[in-house]
């Protein structure tokens, strides 16, 4: 064994922390095949055993054969005629097996570079292995990595012994990563593909924040506080339900912390993403109006058949409820579990118009017109008929949209009807 194949060895044993019994058997699998291909007609021989010395380096290769009598002698790969047999072992028998060295001469040197090529394999399998034993119960946990290298749009994160990989659906699309950089990650699962087990990494999930409330919110951890929900689109926003199974623990304000020192921690981890935390209720109507905040709402709905949530707002609210991109609505309606559908609210326009429906029949009457032309004259600032006389008709013609011939012709109306 040369001096290279006992680094590998020491190198996954400490490094790799491979057990140096299961580096042992990879190395003898590999100098096995390395046997049995310089061999002719090695592959023949039902039984062969490897045995390595990692102190002096020393290999060698034992066949079992069974004895047989001298004269039955045939199959020299699987037996072995009696009188050798003694050499061997004392007193054999017939049909005892024994453990014939089998090793040719210079071995060790001649097979290391065959035998290393297989054993690398043996231990990348091994490695995989234990990645898959390691993490396969780790899924849902925050790992920390270093990034260390990209592959397309993939991120693959030094996790120490392991790498994992984040996948761009997996990252958060505000964010930029650098070779080096230290980085926290959720473990979305651990996957046995054919290929060897795969750790996907994710900063995106839903459950990244999750965790992170679980870890910074010690209320959370001992359950005095539940997180109801998570809704998120990373990098933009993430709403957070809250509920207390304590009355006398604030949940939101257990979760904001002294100062907002918890959720400055959240925010820092995430990029300066921008956090809600909701307090929960199980009737939909209250949670809403919680829910869509900094919006006030003027009435709520709800279709419980179809499960949405009907709201209307003022004008000037719309905005607001909405939200930017309509992450507002979108969220709460993922955080609800509910379709939550965001209107204006028209009855103070409706109401506003019949007033003005009603001003402009008094004013046609008042001033001999037709209900339009009222209409557009009282939108005008023409409230009654002494204001209307006193509007230039260059003026009128372009607040009703007439010709200033025919806005000459109203008010010479409205003046024989003033007269009358």
């Amino acid at each position: 064994m040369t001096n290279d194949i006992v680094a590998l060895i020491d190198f996954y044993e400490r490094e790799k922390a491979i057990d140096r019994e299961r580096v042992q058997a990879a190395l003898e699998y590999a100098f096995l095949s390395a046997y049995r291909k310089m061999v002719p007609g090695a592959e023949k021989i039902e039984e062969l055993r490897a045995e390595i010395d990692t102190k002096k380096g020393d290999t060698r290769i034992f066949a079992t054969l069974s004895v047989v009598a001298d004269d039955d002698y045939v199959d020299q790969w699987n037996e072995v005629p009696m009188k050798l047999a003694t050499k061997v072992k004392e007193n054999p028998e017939l049909g005892d097996t024994v453990e014939m060295n089998v090793t040719p001469k210079n071995f060790g040197r001649i097979a290391v570079q065959t035998a290393k090529q297989t054993m690398m394999q043996r231990l990348r399998q091994a490695e995989k292995e234990m990645i898959y034993e390691e993490f396969k119960d780790r899924a849902g946990d925050i790992v920390s990595g270093t990034v260390r290298r990209f592959e397309k749009s993939d991120v693959w994160v030094d996790l120490g012994k392991f790498e994992g990989r984040m996948s761009s659906r997996e990252r958060v699309q505000t964010e930029d990563y650098n070779i080096g950089d230290r980085i926290r990650a959720y473990v979305v699962a651990v996957e046995n593909e054919q290929r060897g087990p795969e750790i996907v990494l994710s900063r995106s999930h839903p459950n990244f924040v999750r965790r992170l409330f679980e870890a910074e919110v010690t209320e959370i951890a001992d359950r005095t506080v539940e997180l109801k929900g998570v809704a998120r689109e990373a990098g933009y926003r993430t709403k957070v339900a809250v509920l207390s199974a304590d009355d006398n623990v604030d949940p939101v304000g257990a979760c904001v912390g002294l100062r907002g020192a918890r959720v400055k921690n959240i925010v820092r981890e995430l990029n300066n993403e921008k956090v809600d935390i909701i307090p929960w209720d199980d009737d939909p109507a209250v949670f809403v109006h919680e829910a869509l905040k900094p919006a006030t709402l003027r009435s709520v709905t709800l279709d419980e058949e179809n499960k949405v949530i009907h709201v209307t707002v003022d004008e000037e609210e719309l905005s607001k409820a909405i939200g930017r991109r309509g992450q507002n609505a979108r969220l709460t309606s993922r955080l609800i579990g509910w379709d939550v559908q965001v209107r204006k609210d028209d009855s103070q326009h409706e109401q506003f118009e019949a007033k003005v429906s009603d001003a402009a029949g008094e004013l046609a009457s008042a001033l001999g017109v037709s209900d339009d032309i009222a209409g557009r004259l009282f939108r005008a600032g023409g409230v009654n008929a002494e204001m209307v006389l006193q509007m230039p008709a260059e003026y009128i013609a372009s607040a009703i949209e007439v010709s200033e011939q025919e806005a000459q012709d109203i008010l010479d109306t409205i003046r024989a009807k003033q007269e009358a």
